[in-house]
């Protein structure tokens, strides 16, 4: 073990200082100065912003000129009215309708010579007359007529003391006004040739603000300097405004080195300008709204510090400290581990611990000394000496056992026990469970759970003699796939695991994780949750802290506003370290301290709903149109801490919706009745405290006139639809009675046409039959003609055989009598053939033009498919007279031998 020097070199000057929440141009809009500050009865803060009039309501931020856009330099409250002042110019201006209307006092009168080139610089109100302060006099004003005070010199500003009005002048000390008359304080004259910022009574004792000369005090009728270290100081930062608050408290604001806040209690004071919060070192106002708090109207922007505020900021705009992800109280201030090592705060000096460089993770008090994890290994703080405990590397936490005293420390490579907190020196490592562990926790004997940084929870197991008997990975034997992560959190004496959004506890006898339906239902939605005390602790639920109060079987929660730590929260690293009446929590940049007790927030909250419509303030239960957007301020008026939190519910619906930044915008909303009701949520319960009702429109297609128009252009549509159908009814009409004509027309003229083809079809049948007939007739001519051949083959074979003559003329009378009828029937034969086969036989004479007629006729009974030797009787000649012409026929037709002459003339057309 070694040791290292107290401390390191002084880096930078660093406090404790209130919460201070900033405002630039860019967010009001408006000009540099900040010439005054005032709060409104309605709640809302006022500024004389060069040439602008500035007002914000916690909500929403507005800007107005005067007519003659001259710069503004006071404004002071009377009523509802706020009265300004400008440049030959003072006046009031009320609200109406949502915007702040001016009303000229000095314009109404010859208040101004055109030569003077005056400005009021201040407005304030004795026994019911409003004074106009400028340079060279005072313009009082009872509400109907305007006085002019000229002054004999040039003053810086007026005061009232006591209710009498005393006069600084810029070189010539200082003046009291008595009914109209001035006359010199006496025995102040050791203030002459001084500029004269402020004068305040405070416990009987007139303090006195010059720029240059610092603070004078007048008391038993003596005035002598401030007898306070820091006076001399304030000599060289030029003061230009100073106030006494509540708490026995004194603002100075100064022109170089920001603002100073003195408790006269303990004679301390803190230091808030540009090295650590402030955004500008000049302050030029100071004002105080209802809370007691301050605000700074700034040489360029605005600070609001909660100088009651319950919490408290350490800050560190310069980068040296770095992230803190532990922090812890000392005797004499605070020790922060941080990614840049261990510092150490005490005396307002901040310095880094020699040889502590790198990334610490966590620091535990244990008994009086103070261990601190680190990546190069364990440290100890005691009695402000610090050594290196051991080598074993990232102790990420160190959690107490609820059974005994000793402690488990999660590192980079495992579980560390410390069974003796008197003797840290001594310690034992789990074996078993080489793993980066990030938390453990202790609530049965030789049993230890342990979340890994990544994933994985692990139960160990060991025996009295601290050796491992069993690890084992529960999430993966309860099949939770999804263990990234794991949280683990002791309440109550039980152990409870954060598994993704999951709230689980082990059940012994199962030896199962099963799911815990108090904390499931009351803590949805958490990603990381850090114990505070038995009854108390924190969690962060959709990047918001609470703070719960665990009371019996009901948890308080107290809302934590964003803007203390807005983007200051180191995920999965939340610590919280407790001393006595506060604790502390660790931040991007610094730590946060909250007390321990919170002010109950009230059950009913004063709130004021300005809803607007197009830019349109909108009343209550008036109508809006449709689709478009509706936006409700809530206006509570309360800026600090105990600013309410508030949900909203829409037309009654089950679940609450937060209200962020104090707006409600609502869009798409069907037409109809619709009802906003405010809800303020004390941390137990919800309670309403307003509400609002608006119509929302039908849509214009919707409207009495538009439906009137398509009732009328309907009633028009139908009407053409009708004539339209009526005209085209006659139009179809008078097309069928044409088209019947036509169907008529055509008919007749089909039929005229089927007439003809069936008078031509019946003459073409009555030919046909004909030709039939006379082919029958030429047939049967045709055999007539083979009898007559064969009757006298007969009578030739009659004489040929006969020698007897009456026999024979007897045989021959016979045959010739029986054949007399067909030679008629002959020329019939030979006329019909004629007629059947004219156009073969013209044919064929064209094209064989030296056939002869009884060639042709040949042809004729060869086409009839008729054989030689039915046609040799025919022709009258002889079978081998037949047969010598066929021959003779084939070579006029120039056949060949191969080629049929019957069916050549069958073929032939």
């Amino acid at each position: 073990m070694f040791f290292f020097g107290l401390l390191s070199f002084q880096l930078y000057s660093q406090e404790l200082l209130p919460f201070v929440e900033n405002y630039s141009k860019s967010n009001y809009q408006g000009d540099n100065q900040i010439w005054n500050v005032a709060q409104g009865n309605d709640k809302a803060m006022y500024f004389a912003n060069n040439h602008y009039f500035l007002r914000y309501d916690g909500v929403l931020w507005e800007k107005y000129m005067l007519p003659n856009k001259t710069i503004i330099r006071s404004v002071m409250v009377d009523g509802d009215k706020i009265y300004s002042g400008s440049y030959k110019e003072f006046g009031y201006w009320v609200r109406k309708d949502g915007k702040m209307i001016y009303t000229s006092i000095s314009n109404s009168t010859t208040v101004f010579d055109e030569k003077e080139n005056e400005e009021i610089w201040k407005i304030f109100k004795i026994q019911n007359i409003i004074y106009f302060q400028s340079f060279n006099g005072i313009f009082l004003y009872d509400g109907k007529k305007i006085k002019k005070t000229p002054l004999p010199f040039l003053i810086s500003y007026c005061f009232v003391i006591d209710n009498q009005l005393l006069i600084a002048s810029v070189n010539k000390g200082i003046y009291r006004m008595n009914n109209a008359k001035i006359e010199k304080i006496k025995g102040w004259s050791i203030i002459d040739n001084n500029v004269i910022h402020s004068i305040e009574k405070h416990q009987n004792k007139i303090y006195i603000f010059t720029q240059k000369n610092g603070v004078f005090v007048e008391e038993k009728g003596s005035l002598h300097p401030w007898k306070n270290p820091l006076n001399d100081k304030l000599k060289g930062y030029n003061i230009n405004v100073a106030r006494f608050i509540k708490n026995n408290k004194l603002i100075i604001g100064t022109a170089t080195k920001g603002v100073f806040i003195f408790d006269l209690k303990n004679n301390s004071f803190q230091n808030i300008n540009r090295n650590n919060v402030l955004i500008n070192n000049s302050i030029l106002s100071i004002g105080q709204d209802k809370e007691d708090d301050l605000w700074l109207g700034l040489d360029n922007g605005i600070a609001h510090i909660e100088v009651n505020s319950p919490i408290s900021i350490f800050y560190d705009n310069s980068g040296i400290l770095g992230s803190v992800y532990s922090v812890a109280t000392t005797e004499k201030g605070y020790l922060m581990a941080s990614n840049h090592g261990i510092f150490e705060y005490e005396n307002k000096n901040l310095s880094l611990i020699p040889n502590t460089q790198g990334q610490a993770w966590n620091i535990s008090k244990i008994n009086n000394k103070y261990l601190i994890g680190h990546q190069e290994g364990t440290f100890v703080y005691d009695n402000g000496m610090f050594s290196k405990l051991n080598s074993i590397n990232g102790g990420w936490n160190l959690t107490k056992s609820n059974i005994d005293n000793s402690y488990l420390q999660a590192t980079y490579s495992g579980v560390v026990i410390y069974n003796n907190g008197n003797d840290l020196s001594q310690n034992i490592v789990v074996k078993g469970l080489l793993k980066p562990i990030k938390q453990v926790s202790k609530i049965r004997k030789n049993e230890i759970w342990a979340a890994d940084n990544y994933r994985g929870l692990y139960r160990i197991l060991y025996n009295n003699a601290f050796g491992t008997t069993k690890v084992e990975n529960v999430t993966q034997r309860c099949k939770i796939t999804n263990d990234f992560g794991v949280k683990i959190f002791e309440f109550r004496n039980e152990v409870l695991f954060l598994i993704q959004n999951s709230w689980y506890t082990y059940n012994p006898i199962s030896n199962q994780l099963e799911k815990n339906e108090v904390f499931n239902s009351n803590f949805k939605n958490v990603s990381d949750i850090v114990a505070i005390d038995e009854s108390h602790f924190m969690v962060l639920q959709q990047g918001f802290l609470y703070h719960i109060y665990a009371n019996g079987n009901k948890f308080v929660w107290n809302h934590i506003q964003e803007k203390y730590y807005k983007g200051k929260i180191i995920n999965d690293n939340l610590k919280i370290f407790k001393s006595k009446d506060h604790y502390l929590l660790n931040l991007d940049d610094g730590f946060i301290a909250l007390q321990s007790k919170y002010e109950d927030s009230p059950k009913v909250v004063d709130i004021k709903l300005e809803a607007y419509n197009n830019e349109n303030l909108v009343q209550n239960k008036s109508k809006i149109s449709y689709n478009s957007e509706l936006r409700i301020n809530v206006i509570s008026g309360i800026f600090g801490t105990l600013k309410p939190n508030l949900f909203y519910k829409i037309d009654g619906k089950s679940n609450y919706i937060s209200i962020n930044e104090g707006v409600i915008v609502l869009n798409n909303l069907t037409s109809g009745s619709h009802k906003i009701t405010i809800f303020n949520n004390n941390g137990l319960q919800y309670y309403s405290i307003s509400n609002f009702q608006f119509v929302v429109a039908k849509p214009w297609y919707f409207s009495f006139w538009m439906l009137l128009i398509y009732i009328l252009l309907i009633s028009v549509i139908f009407y053409l639809y009708y004539k339209w159908n009526k005209i085209r009814y006659i139009q179809k009409l008078a097309l069928r009675e044409e088209e019947l004509k036509h169907q008529k027309k055509i008919l007749e003229m089909e039929l005229k046409a089927e007439n003809e083809l069936n008078s031509k079809e019946y003459e073409r049948h009555i030919l046909e039959l004909e030709i039939k007939s006379k082919s029958s007739e030429v047939l049967g001519k045709s055999l007539s003609i083979a009898k007559q051949s064969e009757m006298i083959e007969n009578i030739q074979e009659i004489l040929d055989n006969e020698t007897d003559f009456n026999t024979l003329k007897s045989a021959i009378k016979k045959a010739i009598k029986s054949n007399a009828a067909n030679k008629h029937e002959w020329e019939t034969f030979e006329e019909n053939l004629n007629q059947i086969h004219n156009q073969f036989s013209n044919n064929l004479s064209q094209k064989y033009p030296n056939l002869t007629s009884k060639d042709i006729k040949l042809c004729i009974y060869l086409k009839m498919n008729l054989s030689s030797k039915e046609i040799a009787p025919l022709m009258n000649i002889s079978f081998r007279s037949i047969e010598i012409q066929r021959y003779r026929l084939r070579k006029k037709l120039n056949l060949a031998k191969e080629e049929n002459l019957s069916k050549f003339l069958l073929s032939f057309n």
